[in-house]
């Protein structure tokens, strides 16, 4: 039964992240993708707390995903290009390396860098 609880609310949760995404500007689209990947780092810290594996992975994953995400949309000939790319590949470099260490405070900090720059974006 949890398992179909789970199914249930990950095809509700898919459904609509698709909507958000086809209703977007790239603007959103990066805040978007900034949001998964604070959701998927705090995801993946609550579930350590709990000793869920499983959840902790799949925070993970979808962590890199959405870093993956950041980054090919990165115009590196624009002035911020070059330092956004950098931002993301450390990140990403910090949440993979967590995948064979776990350590919480890393992926917190990462987690707050993003919370930080997100909060940023939207003030304009």
């Amino acid at each position: 039964m949890l398992a179909l609880h789970r199914d249930a609310a990950s095809a509700y949760r898919n459904s609509a992240f698709d909507a958000r995404v086809r209703g977007s500007s790239s603007a959103e689209l990066v805040l978007l993708c900034i949001d998964q990947l604070i959701d998927g780092l705090g995801n993946a810290l609550r579930a350590n707390e709990l000793g869920d594996n499983g959840r902790r992975a799949d925070g993970i994953t979808r962590s890199l995903s959405a870093l993956t995400a950041l980054d090919m949309g990165v115009d590196r000939s624009a002035p911020l290009g070059p330092a956004l790319a950098q931002l993301y590949t450390a990140a990403r470099k910090e949440v993979l390396a967590c995948v064979t260490d776990f350590v919480p405070d890393r992926l917190g900090r990462v987690r707050d860098d993003f919370v930080d720059l997100a909060r940023a974006f939207r003030q304009g």
